[in-house]
């Protein structure tokens, strides 16, 4: 089974993007510095000018999320550890990652939404690399 199967069963979607969420929010948390400190402020300012803002950018992006992850999936399947091997290749599913919601970003209506967005983007790839082992977690979770 892949992520992109499990996501057309409504009640195996809505778990995957609980899950999701609650990932991104421990992420954010474990933020330390002045990076971390600008993503968390970023975070907030998001939140706060849409509330059930990351719910809703997951149900929307995960559709295109899970077909660029499925691959690194079933490779990882076969190499036996999928947490090692999602963190050996964290920074590729990063840049596959970040190529969907830079895409979405480029369309973005919403310009306060875009300004933060605009404002994050230097940092998003050690985020998003940081958080793979974490969904390498959730893909395991949800699709086995």
């Amino acid at each position: 089974m892949s992520l992109v199967e499990v996501l057309r069963d409504p009640a195996r979607r809505r778990a995957v993007v609980a899950d999701g969420v609650r990932l991104i929010e421990e992420e954010v948390a474990s933020k330390r510095g002045f990076s971390g400190a600008a993503l968390k402020a970023g975070y907030k300012t998001v939140q706060r000018l849409k509330p059930g803002v990351v719910a809703h950018a997951l149900e929307k992006l995960l559709p295109e999320f899970a077909p660029r992850v499925d691959p690194y999936y079933v490779e990882a399947r076969a190499h036996g550890d999928v947490r090692a091997y999602f963190a050996s290749r964290a920074s590729e599913i990063a840049d596959a990652l970040l190529s969907v919601t830079d895409e979405k970003a480029r369309s973005a209506k919403n310009p306060v939404m875009l300004k933060v967005y605009d404002s994050l983007r230097g940092q998003a790839h050690a985020h998003t690399a940081a958080a793979v082992p974490r969904l390498a977690d959730l893909i395991l979770k949800h699709v086995g």
